[in-house]
């Protein structure tokens, strides 16, 4: 089987969309599908055996491409599609894997070039042209809506990342079979290619104190991610707990600089350490040095991608009570607050207080992770689409599992019809199996 999968990011950068791209293009050709991987000429190369990555030309004059709808990805879109229209002139896929907004063209090519198509769908587009303050046109908008709904409707394959997202695209969707719910895991380190710099945007190199509460935020510093609540409840933390420390690792200089201010009027500047970007690698050791670490989203609806690398570190978590966590986080595997400075100060004053409570959330974290978003998981959902394209029968489950015996990770993938794992990809469904409890 031979795949087209376009990808208009700057692949490979460090961030959401990029690491999904990755991920699905990697198991993809470790599952036997030959990939032809078309990007934007920005981005560091990545060595993905069995993927040969096909870039559109660097514009040194263009700005970085932001995340978010931009008139930049406008114009380097334009040349994504007259570079996907050669190569269907030159080579014959049996489907087009579409991310994001490619799919709105790829809709209208695909009754020519007679592919199949599959839409990666990481968000609603539409509402990225709001969420990111794009337009406030509500043609505009409605134009993509339409769109959207059309793509979902004519695609012969639909990933979503989240349950939010699945269940707004199954409705629109003729036959909600070739629907897959695949979350954005990470399960490798992304292998750049021979000769290519580390995955840095900034060096720093910062050792934390021992002994004392870290508390750790890694990520963007967009507005829907709280960090004016983060802060503000930082500054009452610092009342009970003058030696605490909250590092905050991302950020432009402009965004940097707006939270330093706060930080300054609630007077606990000498409290916060900002890093600003940093290597992956540089971020995981901060983690691995954290007491615990903070997710203080207070909008969105997708997960996002750093909670499954959290879940599977098995890092103590204090996270706010909206959907874009509780689709993958409940109480029994973190520290749930409520998106104000108050609620998030009592949460992380309990996690530093209750070490025994945290180091058992911790480990419920990990073995979360292990039944649902592993690699083994992530491959058999892949697999089982490749199934659906192919016109093969899924694959019926190895074995019959007795309601009283099942953990409510298989029982979830026993609901959706996916096919069961043996006790090799999980081991503790085996251990369910087995009757032992987990």
């Amino acid at each position: 089987m031979q795949a087209l999968v376009i990808a208009p990011q700057p692949f490979f950068s460090p961030r959401g969309t990029p690491f999904s791209v990755y991920y699905r293009t990697l198991v993809l050709a470790k599952l036997g599908v030959k990939v032809d991987l078309l990007t934007y000429g920005e981005g560091q190369d990545v060595d993905i055996p069995g993927v040969r990555i096909i870039r559109i030309p660097r514009f040194p004059f263009l700005p970085p491409v932001k995340v978010g709808p931009s008139l930049v990805k406008i114009f380097l879109d334009a040349f994504i599609v007259l570079w996907t229209v050669a190569l269907l002139l030159r080579r014959r896929y049996d489907y087009v894997h579409a991310h994001e907004e490619a799919v709105f063209f790829c809709r209208f090519l695909k009754p020519l070039f007679r592919f199949q198509l599959v839409y990666d769908m990481h968000s609603s587009l539409p509402q990225q042209l709001s969420n990111f303050n794009f337009t406030t046109s509500r043609m505009l908008i409605g134009a993509f809506a339409r769109l959207e709904k059309q793509c979902l409707a004519g695609a012969d394959a639909v990933i979503t990342i989240c349950p939010d997202l699945a269940d707004y695209a199954e409705p629109l969707m003729p036959d909600p079979r070739r629907h897959f719910l695949i979350e954005n895991s990470i399960f490798d380190e992304v292998r750049l290619r021979a000769g290519q710099a580390g995955l840095s945007e900034g060096t720093a190199d910062i050792t934390l104190p021992q002994g004392e509460p870290v508390i750790v935020y890694a990520g963007t510093f967009e507005s829907y991610q709280g960090l004016d609540v983060l802060i503000r409840a930082f500054g009452r933390v610092r009342q009970k707990l003058p030696e605490a420390l909250l590092v905050l690792a991302g950020g432009t200089a402009k965004q940097i600089e707006a939270m330093q201010n706060l930080a300054q009027e609630i007077g606990v500047q000498e409290g916060c350490v900002f890093t600003g970007r940093i290597a992956p690698a540089q971020v995981k050791c901060l983690l691995r040095q954290a007491t615990m670490v903070v997710s203080p989203r207070v909008q969105g609806t997708n997960t996002p991608l750093k909670i499954y690398e959290l879940l599977a570190g098995g890092i103590p978590l204090v996270a706010t009570r909206i959907y874009s966590h509780t689709q993958v986080l409940d109480d029994d595997v973190c520290f749930l607050v409520e998106p104000e400075p108050e609620s998030m100060a009592i949460g992380i004053l309990t996690a530093w207080r209750d070490p025994e409570l945290r180091a058992r959330l911790a480990e419920s974290a990990r073995l979360l992770y292990a039944e649902r978003y592993s690699r083994e998981a992530y491959e058999t959902k892949v697999r089982r689409m490749l199934h659906v394209l192919a016109g093969l029968p899924q694959a019926k489950p190895q074995v019959a599992v007795e309601p009283e015996v099942a953990t409510a990770g298989e029982a979830s993938y026993l609901l959706e019809g996916n096919e069961v794992l043996d006790g090799r990809a999980f081991p503790a469904i085996a251990a369910a199996r087995k009757g032992r409890p987990i």
